[in-house]
C-alpha cells in the first residue's frame, strides 16, 4: 500500500503499548486487533531497551505485513529500517521529521505528536505525513499533558491539511462525543488493549467510525 493509500481508509489506529501489556502478548493482541478492524498498529515501548524493542518489532512485523496492515514503531527509526516497517512516530521532544526522513526508506510514513495548534502547523511544515492531536482527555498514558478537550478539533481539520488522529483518554464510552466534535480518525490505546475482547472492542469502535458523517478520505 502506498502512502496516499493508507490515508484513504485509515480511521482506526492501535497502539501496543507495553504500559499495558507484556512483550509475550504482543503477537497475539496484534492479530486480534487485525481481526477488528484495526487501520495501523504502532508498537510503543518506552521502558525496554533497544535491542528488545527491535527483537519484538522483527517477530511482530511479519503478523502485521501478513494482514497488510502497516506496523508504526514510536521513536526508532533505525529499528523501522531494519524490519523494513511502514511507519515511524516522533514526539515533540524527539527527532525531527528531517532526522528520521534521512534514516529510513523513502515510502516509510512519518507521524508527529502534536498537542497545540501551532505544533501542528510546525508538523505540516516540518513535512509529516500525519499528525497525532492531543492528549484530548486524562490519560495514564500521558500524564505530564493537560488534556486539551475537544473544542479545537474542527480547528485544526480546519487549519492543517494533513490525516489527523485524535489521541488521548478514548475508549468506546467517549468516541461518540469525540466524532461529533470533528473526529475523523482516532487513536485508541488503553479501552482497546484491557478490552476483554480486544477484537469485538475494535469492530465496535471501527463501526462507529464507519457510520459518522464527516470523514472524507485525504491523500
Amino acid at each position: 500500500m502506498t502512502k496516499s493509500g493508507i490515508w484513504e481508509t485509515a480511521r482506526l489506529y492501535g497502539i501496543l503499548d507495553l504500559a499495558y501489556i507484556s512483550p509475550t502478548e504482543a503477537g497475539r493482541v496484534a492479530r486480534e486487533m487485525i481481526s477488528g478492524g484495526v487501520d495501523l498498529i504502532q508498537l510503543r515501548a518506552k521502558r525496554q531497551t533497544v535491542s528488545a524493542i527491535a527483537a519484538l518489532a522483527a517477530d511482530i512485523h511479519p503478523i502485521t505485513s501478513a494482514a497488510g496492515t502497516p506496523l508504526v514503531i514510536n521513536d526508532h527509526a533505525e529499528i523501522a529500517r531494519d524490519i523494513a516497517a511502514e511507519g515511524v512516530h516522533v514526539g515533540q521532544d524527539d527527532r525531527s521529521v528531517a532526522e528520521v526522513r534521512s534514516i529510513v526508506s523513502a515510502d516509510c510514513f512519518i507521524g508527529k505528536s502534536t498537542h497545540s495548534l501551532a505544533q501542528a502547523k510546525r508538523a505540516v511544515a516540518e513535512g509529516a505525513d500525519y499528525i497525532g492531536w492531543g492528549p484530548l482527555f486524562a490519560t495514564p498514558t500521558k500524564p505530564d499533558y493537560l488534556p486539551i478537550g475537544l473544542d479545537e478539533i474542527a480547528t485544526v481539520h480546519a487549519a492543517v491539511q494533513l490525516p489527523i488522529f485524535c489521541i488521548g483518554g478514548i475508549k468506546l464510552e467517549n468516541l461518540g462525543q469525540v466524532v461529533a466534535a470533528g473526529a475523523r480518525r482516532v487513536v485508541i490505546v488503553s479501552g482497546l488493549l484491557q478490552a476483554a475482547d480486544v477484537a469485538e472492542y475494535a469492530r465496535s469502535a471501527k463501526a462507529l467510525l464507519n457510520h459518522t458523517s464527516n470523514f472524507e478520505p485525504q491523500k
